[in-house]
């Protein structure tokens, strides 16, 4: 069982009652989780490195670690930390909106956000992170004409692609909106795997193209986080 961390902003919360506070991680929080990570004896990988453990082809204390929208502020707080702490990690992109903001989230009350521009984004690339997609317009895929999904689904990955000069392998589905015709649909795009919001640790017989996560939150205090992550070695105790 792999852990696969799920995270959106690392920037300072909005005030309280702000829509969806909880989803802004304070940078010093995740410098926090990802020293722990760390001294444990843990490593940070991206999809891209991580699916050899999910599959069970390869063993290892090992965390996946994602972030859904590609915020600038990821570029700006939590890269270098990955840096600093030699882990690799994977940001699902909303290619229309590269260089703009969460225009999704602004009917639902909530404020903007920059996202990375073009320039950022290859440069988190050319610093050994992971480009993944979000499709062109952070859609609901099940909700939307299969023809339209199928092009959020593959001129994402072939817009990536271009820009990056890299293969673009990892999918998110925005919201956690799926099911079984769009899980089909990002298999014949090229992908190789796909995340969702369902909670849970990644197992060897799931379906890649559903794979779970752990939500990490603004309030996620670093005993519950380490909780999250060690649910693997308590199992294994448990087994004894």
């Amino acid at each position: 069982m792999v852990p696969i961390l799920m995270y959106h902003q690392v920037g300072e919360p909005g005030p309280k009652g702000t829509p969806y506070r909880s989803l802004t991680v304070h940078p010093a929080s995740f410098r926090r989780q990802m020293i722990w990570l760390r001294r444990l004896g843990y490593r940070g990988l991206s999809m891209r490195d991580i699916m050899p453990y999910v599959r069970g082809e390869r063993r290892g204390k090992v965390v996946g670690i994602t972030f859904d929208d590609g915020y600038r502020n990821v570029y700006q707080n939590a890269l270098p930390v990955l840096r600093e702490v030699g882990f690799t990690a994977t940001n699902y992109f909303v290619v229309h909106q590269l260089g703009g903001g969460n225009v999704w989230d602004y009917d639902e009350g909530v404020g903007h956000s920059d996202l990375m521009s073009r320039d950022e984004v290859l440069d988190w690339a050319g610093q050994g992170m992971e480009v993944g997609s979000h499709t062109l317009n952070h859609v609901r895929i099940p909700d939307i004409p299969p023809a339209e999904a199928q092009r959020e689904i593959e001129a994402s990955r072939n817009a990536l692609e271009d820009l990056v000069q890299q293969p673009v392998t990892a999918f998110c589905y925005p919201y956690g909106a799926e099911d079984a015709r769009a899980r089909e649909l990002v298999r014949l795009a090229g992908y190789t795997n796909a995340t969702t919001t369902m909670p849970g640790l990644a197992h060897a017989g799931d379906d890649a193209f559903g794979l779970p996560r752990v939500m990490v939150a603004r309030s996620t205090h670093i005993l519950r986080f380490l909780q999250k992550c060690l649910t693997k070695l308590e199992d294994e105790r448990r087994k004894k």
